[in-house]
């Protein structure tokens, strides 16, 4: 069977956001996305500080070119659609942004997102206007390139030290009167900074940021909620038990930590028969 084409997959994404909830998980690099599609999810996402921590890197220290080709990398990877976590897009002029996406969007992906958030504490958001610009160029420049890329714009006040649920509502029906398919508040967690922010933008889909324990899905999915990412979350899981093992040698002189582990055979088993294998390097 053959895998699907791009084309295939952005119509498959734009599909999952007319209706229900989905989950759409964040692997970090090829093995981690095999491992989630094999699963059953029907939608990957990128996450900047996941694959950033993989490369050596803090969050937002890792360049345009090598999220591009992570991006690139993630999206042939999978037979499923992905989503590219594009951050800010790598630029603060609209102009910028625009010509950065219309690169994102050659990579593959089914769907990207852009944040208002600067990285200066100082300042941690765009200006309204210039956010809203910022989003505007970001639509021009996926409708330019023909293809049907979810484009999700995301407020990052609650996230940036600006938890203000009136400004973030403010730019999120902004952001969704300029273009966006989707709309994003990463850091919202009550039910009811959920159901406003749900409201607010209705009937376009929300993506909902879980990284801590307690909704569950059906939880999410009854408050209205399209779409569930979980960020770096995976990625920092998967770190905190490498962490606790090397300590644990490290400072113990112990490798108690590599009881019950999985054999080598098993994840052999599984990249080579459970998903279409790739081409040797």
């Amino acid at each position: 069977m053959s895998s699907p084409s791009i084309a295939d997959k952005r119509r498959t994404f734009r599909a999952l956001h007319e209706r229900g909830c989905f989950v759409i998980p964040n692997p970090w690099n090829a093995g981690t996305a095999r491992y989630l599609q094999g699963l059953g999810f029907k939608a990957l996402a990128t996450t900047s500080s996941g694959y950033a921590h993989s490369a050596g890197y803090a969050d937002g220290d890792v360049t345009l070119d090598m999220v591009l080709d992570h991006c690139r990398e993630i999206a042939q990877t999978a037979d499923v659609p992905v989503n590219a976590d594009f951050e800010a897009g790598y630029a603060e002029d609209p102009a910028g942004v625009a010509e950065n996406v219309r690169r994102c969007v050659e990579t593959g992906v089914a769907g990207l997102s852009i944040e208002d958030s600067t990285g200066d504490a100082n300042a941690p958001l765009y200006d309204f206007d210039i956010a809203l610009a910022r989003v505007r160029a970001a639509r021009q420049a996926i409708d330019a390139t023909g293809g049907d890329v979810v484009f999700t714009a995301r407020s990052e006040g609650f996230i940036a030290g600006r938890p203000d649920m009136a400004e973030t509502v403010r730019r999120l029906k902004a952001f969704a009167d300029a273009g966006a398919d989707c709309l994003y508040a990463p850091g919202i967690k009550t039910a009811e900074q959920i159901d406003t922010v749900v409201k607010a933008v209705a009937p376009l889909p929300v993506n909902l940021l879980m990284s801590f324990a307690g909704l569950s899905v059906d939880d999410i999915a009854a408050l209205g909620v399209r779409r569930i990412s979980v960020g770096g979350t995976l990625a920092r899981v998967a770190m905190q038990a490498f962490m606790t093992s090397a300590r644990e040698i490290a400072e113990q002189g112990s490798f108690a930590s590599f009881a019950g582990v999985m054999p080598n055979a098993e994840l052999n088993k599984f990249f080579h028969d459970d998903l279409p294998r790739r081409p040797k390097p």
